[in-house]
């Protein structure tokens, strides 16, 4: 799947369109469940992620372990322009990201699904 056909997938329209962030924010944040939250947000990002990062990793490593490597990397992305902007070491994300992934994995493995809620209600357990 190219980035054009993936961006439609995740946000309903088009790459570019005028409503692309509008959509992205109401299906990401009205998500029933937080490993949902991740496939709407930023799908742009998510498919450069998915492509170059998640899926080399898990052809050696078991999909878990792989999607908690791709948040890791991804909070230290973020990290990384903290860190050229102040010019110091500095781990925010990194650690934030890790719990996050770590929570992807567990909420799918209890099965953890608030879909049932209000948008409202949902939006405040994805935040």
């Amino acid at each position: 799947m190219n980035l054009s056909d993936y961006v439609k997938k995740r946000n309903g329209v088009p790459l570019g369109s005028k409503n692309s962030l509008r959509n992205m924010f109401a299906r990401s944040l009205g998500a029933g469940k937080f490993s949902s939250f991740g496939r709407y947000w930023n799908p742009i990002w998510s498919y450069c992620l998915g492509k170059n990062i998640f899926k080399p990793l898990k052809i050696i490593l078991p999909s878990s372990l792989s999607l908690i490597l791709t948040f890791i990397i991804c909070g230290f992305i973020h990290d990384s322009v903290i860190m050229l902007l102040r010019w110091q070491f500095t781990l925010i994300f990194t650690p934030w990201f890790l719990l996050m992934g770590i929570w992807v994995i567990v909420s799918d493995l209890i099965a953890m699904d608030y879909s049932k809620l209000r948008w409202i209600n949902c939006a405040l357990i994805n935040l």
